[in-house]
């Protein structure tokens, strides 16, 4: 199971990311898209380095070497891809379909309605479009409105893993709401 971060600072949102990760969290995503690089620092300084290999970044890519950190989130050309583990983002089963065997596990977005971006969602069936599926090269991972109540579902639709946002960040209990979804995919 993958978390993605808040896109802006969360309260406790260190001592929140280091109880998800001694619960269990295989990765987290850092998705801070209006950090600078000195906030990008300070944040990734405040998680510690124990964390690194756990850690993807999604910018700020440049600070993967200074950290310690083999995971990037759709990498800039620039970047020498080599050495590094990649996920991708995408929006459609015909744009899974078309990736690179380079990278180890894609998104695919929103699976439902967004928690976190109220009134965001898909003009189709995602769901359904999994189906059309002929990458199997590449892990294919739900995001977008997933919580406790339909990761079941999700992963029977065809879908190697799920990633949360919203159903965390958004919850008034975190860390619970996490351990939930864990032991429901656990359970699958």
């Amino acid at each position: 199971m993958i978390v993605i971060t808040n896109p802006v600072a969360v309260h406790n949102e260190i001592s929140i990311i280091r109880s998800l990760f001694e619960s269990g969290l295989e990765l987290l995503h850092i998705r801070k898209p209006d950090y600078s690089e000195a906030e990008m620092i300070s944040l990734l300084t405040a998680i510690g380095s124990d964390f690194n290999s756990q850690l993807v970044l999604h910018s700020h890519h440049h600070l993967s070497g200074s950290f310690g950190i083999n995971r990037l989130h759709n990498p800039e050309a620039e970047i020498e891809k080599a050495n590094f583990a990649l996920s991708a983002s995408t929006h459609s089963i015909a744009e899974f379909n078309a990736l690179e065997n380079n990278y180890g596990y894609a998104f695919l977005s929103p699976v439902y309605p967004s928690i976190s971006k109220p009134g965001y969602h898909s003009e189709i069936n995602l769901l359904e479009s999994v189906k059309e599926r002929t990458n199997f090269n590449t892990k294919l991972v739900a995001l977008g409105g997933i919580s406790q109540q339909n990761i079941t579902k999700t992963l029977k639709a065809g879908f190697d893993e799920v990633a949360l946002l919203g159903t965390i960040w958004n919850s008034t209990n975190p860390l619970e709401n996490f351990k939930l979804c864990q032991q429901t995919v656990h359970s699958f």
